[in-house]
C-alpha cells in the first residue's frame, strides 16, 4: 500500500520538506521582463525608423532621373547613371550569388550581389560587357542587351517582411511580459504560464505565423497593414485556445 508523505513524515525521515522554486521563478520572471523591454525597443525601432526609412528610400529611387553628362563622375549621386562594365567573375553558389564587374573610375571594381541567378547572372561569362545602373554609389541593375536584373542593393517595395519583424518583436514583448509578470506575481506557482507546454508552443506559433504571413503578403502584394492584423488575430486566438485546453486538461486530472 502506498501512502502520501505529509510534512510531518518528511521531518520524521530526517528530510526537509520540498520547497517551491521561488527564487528560480523570480529570476525567470525578471529575465522575461528584460526580454520584454528589449523586444519593445526593437519593435519601436522597426516601425519608427527602419520602415519609414525603407519606404522613403524606395520612393526616392523610383523618382530618380538619369544623371547628366559630366567630365568627372562622382562616386555617389542621387540620379541614375548607366556605366559599361566588363565581367571579371561570377559566383553562383548557394551562399554567394555575385558578379564582379570592372569599370571606369570611380567604379574600377564592383562586387554586385544578387538574390537570384536569373535572368541575367547565370548567363554571364568572363569578359562579357554589361550595362550597370548606379545609384548612390551602388549597382542597382545589371543589363545584358535587353534583359535586366535587379541587384540585392536595389530598393524594393516590400515593406511586408520589415513589418513582420516588427510584429514578431511586439508579440514577443507581450509574451515575455505576460509570462514574466506571472512568475513575479506567483513565484510559488505560475500556473500554466511556464515554458512547457504553453510558452513553448505559443512562441513557436508566433514566429511561424509572422514568417508565413509576411512572406505571403510579399508574394501576393497585399498591403503591409495586413501583416500585424492577421498575426495579432492568429496569435491571440491561439493563446486563448491553448490556455483553455491546458486548463481543462489540468482540471480533469
Amino acid at each position: 500500500m502506498t501512502t502520501m508523505r505529509s510534512g510531518t513524515a518528511w521531518e520524521a525521515d530526517g528530510q526537509p520538506p520540498p520547497q517551491p522554486r521561488v527564487g528560480q521563478n523570480l529570476l525567470v520572471g525578471a529575465a522575461l521582463i528584460v526580454v520584454s523591454v528589449v523586444a519593445v525597443l526593437i519593435c519601436h525601432f522597426v516601425f519608427t525608423s527602419w520602415l519609414p526609412s525603407d519606404r522613403t528610400q524606395y520612393r526616392e529611387y523610383k523618382a530618380a532621373e538619369a544623371c547628366p553628362a559630366r567630365s568627372v563622375t562622382p562616386r555617389a549621386e542621387d540620379c541614375l547613371r548607366e556605366i559599361t562594365f566588363t565581367v571579371e567573375d561570377t559566383s553562383l553558389g548557394a551562399k554567394r550569388t555575385t558578379a564582379t564587374l570592372l569599370g571606369p573610375e570611380p567604379f574600377p571594381r564592383m562586387v554586385v550581389s544578387f538574390g537570384d541567378t536569373e535572368p541575367v547572372l547565370s548567363g554571364l561569362q568572363r569578359g562579357d560587357r554589361v550595362t550597370g545602373t548606379v545609384w548612390r554609389g551602388v549597382v542597382v541593375v545589371v543589363a545584358e542587351r535587353d534583359v535586366r536584373q535587379n541587384s540585392s542593393d536595389a530598393p524594393r517595395d516590400e515593406p511586408q517582411m520589415i513589418v513582420a519583424v516588427g510584429t514578431f518583436a511586439g508579440l514577443l514583448a507581450a509574451w515575455a511580459l505576460m509570462f514574466g509578470a506571472m512568475h513575479l506575481a506567483r513565484p510559488r506557482d505560475p500556473g500554466l504560464f511556464t515554458w512547457r507546454p504553453y510558452g513553448k508552443w505559443l512562441l513557436i506559433v508566433t514566429g511561424a505565423t509572422c514568417a508565413v504571413v509576411g512572406l505571403s503578403a510579399v508574394w501576393t502584394g497585399l498591403p503591409w497593414l495586413f501583416v500585424p492584423t492577421v498575426c495579432g488575430v492568429v496569435v491571440a486566438g491561439t493563446a486563448w485556445f491553448l490556455h483553455r485546453d491546458l486548463r481543462l486538461r489540468r482540471a480533469g486530472r
